[in-house]
This record gives C-alpha cells, sequence and structure tokens, in this order.
C-alpha cells in the first residue's frame, strides 16, 4: 500500500468571513452609539482634522463626518470579506483578516476620538488634539491587527493548481543554450505614466516633497512594468526593458526543480507586479503561462511569461548537468 508522504494539516473550520467582519461592525457600533449619546452636546460645526501643533484645519458638520466614516467602514469591510470568503489572493486569508482588523481599529478610533473631542464645544476652532493620539491610533491598530491574526487562525490546506511535467531539452554535451523573453503589463505602465505625470504637476504647482515622493513612486511602478526575462547556464535573470542593470537573480544553486503551468495573477496573488504569499513570491504582470521555480529553501518563485516550458526545460537540463557526475 502506497503511503502519502504530505503531512496532513487540520483544516481550519472557523469561520472566517464572520470573523473578518467583526472589527468593522464593531467600529460602526461603536460609532453610531457614541453619535447618539453625544448627538445633542455637539457643535453645528465639528473639528474633524488637526494640525502638527494640535489645533483644529479642517471642518465639517456631525453628519457629514459619521458619514464618511460609516462609508469607509463598509466599504473596507465589504472588501475584506469579499476577499477572504473568496480566498484572494489564495492562502492570504489570514494576512487580509488582520489588515482588517487594524483598518476598522484606524478609522473607528479616531472617529470616535474625534467625536467625543468635540462634545461641549462652542467653538469647534478650540477644540484641540494632541499628537500623541496619533501614536496611540498606531497602537490600537497593531494591536487589532494581532488579534485579528490569532482569530483567523493557521491557513486551511492550499488548493494551488499542480505545475506541469518538469520538460529537459535534447541538448548534446558540451553545447549550451539560452532563452530570453519580454514581458509587459500595460495597466502597471499606464498607472506609472500617470503617477509620475500627478508628481511632476503637484511638485511644480503645490508641494515639492510631495510631487517628489510621486515621482519616486512611479519609478517604482514603472520598472517591472515590463521585464526581459533570461535562462541560461547561471539561472534566471529578470531586468527591466528600459534600463541596463537587474532587478532579481536566481542562480542554478538555489534552484531544486522547475516547471511551468498556468497562473491566475487574481486568485493566486491577489494582482500585479512584485507579489508575495506564504510560500512564494513572483513577478506577475498577467495571468497566463509561467515559470515556476522550486527553490531548495522549499518556496517558489513564479514568472508568468510565454513560452515557460522551453524557459523551464532550459534550467533543468542544467540542473541536471549540474548534479551529474561528470558535472556541467
Amino acid at each position: 500500500m502506497k503511503r502519502s508522504t504530505r503531512s496532513a494539516l487540520p483544516a481550519n473550520n472557523r469561520p472566517r468571513g464572520w470573523i473578518a467582519a467583526f472589527p468593522f461592525v464593531a467600529a460602526i457600533a461603536a460609532l453610531g452609539g457614541v453619535y447618539a449619546a453625544t448627538a445633542g452636546r455637539l457643535p453645528t460645526r465639528l473639528a474633524t482634522h488637526f494640525g502638527d501643533d494640535g489645533r483644529a484645519d479642517g471642518y465639517d458638520s456631525a453628519q457629514g463626518f459619521l458619514t464618511v466614516c460609516l462609508v469607509l467602514l463598509l466599504v473596507f469591510g465589504s472588501a475584506v470579506v469579499v476577499c477572504v470568503q473568496l480566498r484572494v489572493p489564495a492562502q492570504g486569508g489570514r494576512w487580509l483578516t488582520a489588515a482588517g482588523y487594524a483598518t476598522a481599529a484606524a478609522t473607528g478610533y479616531p472617529g470616535v476620538l474625534t467625536l467625543l473631542g468635540n462634545v461641549d464645544a462652542t467653538d469647534a476652532s478650540a477644540v484641540r488634539l494632541s499628537l500623541w493620539q496619533l501614536a496611540v491610533t498606531f497602537a490600537v491598530a497593531a494591536a487589532a491587527g494581532g488579534l485579528g491574526w490569532l482569530l483567523a487562525g493557521a491557513e486551511p490546506p492550499g488548493d494551488r493548481p499542480a505545475p506541469g511535467a518538469a520538460p529537459r531539452l535534447d541538448l548534446p554535451a558540451g553545447m549550451t543554450a539560452g532563452w530570453s523573453r519580454t514581458v509587459s503589463s500595460t495597466p502597471l505602465a499606464v498607472l506609472g505614466v500617470l503617477t509620475l505625470c500627478a508628481g511632476v504637476a503637484i511638485g511644480a504647482l503645490a508641494d515639492v516633497i510631495a510631487g517628489a515622493v510621486l515621482v519616486l513612486g512611479a519609478i517604482l511602478i514603472i520598472l517591472p512594468a515590463s521585464v526581459r526575462v533570461t535562462v541560461d547556464r547561471r539561472g534566471l535573470t529578470l531586468s527591466p526593458t528600459l534600463l541596463p542593470f537587474r532587478l532579481h537573480r536566481i542562480p542554478l544553486g538555489r534552484l531544486a526543480e522547475v516547471t511551468s503551468r498556468r497562473i491566475s495573477a487574481g486568485k493566486e496573488f491577489g494582482g500585479w507586479g512584485y507579489r508575495f504569499r506564504p510560500g512564494g513570491s513572483g513577478l506577475v504582470l498577467r495571468s497566463g503561462d509561467g515559470i515556476v521555480l522550486r527553490l531548495v529553501s522549499g518556496r517558489e518563485f513564479v514568472v508568468t511569461v510565454d513560452d515557460a516550458a522551453t524557459a523551464a526545460a532550459v534550467l533543468n537540463t542544467y540542473l541536471d548537468r549540474a548534479r551529474s557526475p561528470q558535472g556541467g
């Protein structure tokens, strides 16, 4: 009788959708309760934003402020719950739940604090909010995120698609081979260009620092938007198409085996670009054919690119050579 080598992991049967929804429901209830208890003691105009000195520099009506807070909580909460229920990205529910708890706390706590700070104020401009409350907000969000992590529990057993066969090239001894393709993402390129334009405009017309931050962000978006994928006897190399340097290299010595398969960017990684998930990472610029590199550490690195089977065959051929008694 054949014995399975995979260890049986206990299934996580916790109601993750309800767990993910809880902090948003609690924050909405807290905001609604505080507003109901203090509505008669709030000024017509609330101080809703405060500068570095703790002085009010932004105002809104009580109803308007409450509506904004509730809409944010409903939108964020719905997005988190849907992603957790659909497991997008795969094996990312625990992180999403923790992020949801932190987001609910970071939205609800300042909202409650703002309402309480305006109670019995005759002049909203006189309301103060100490800067140390910002540190408290971060601490509350971090504690809430930790609670969400614990309540979500371990990830359920994964159901990632199985890789295809590990191909080889019929390459005579002494001969070498290489493979190279370019993969691009139009949405990332468009986003990068728009961010760059916004950064230049804001830097020239308003705030130089904010503009510089946007320009830097645009560069970080544009660089991996078009990448040259190269496979040879040294391993796998990723280089930006527009610049003569490499983004990432995985040498042959770090590889255990290489396969190819269809990859779903949304389902498996929750988006596009350089992506990370439990047990693996990769450059995912689109859904479709991809190289799957299993590292000696047990982790995976994937790259979505056309003709991935040929790239896998080249790498596996060099791996066989490196492991043979005669060497390369």
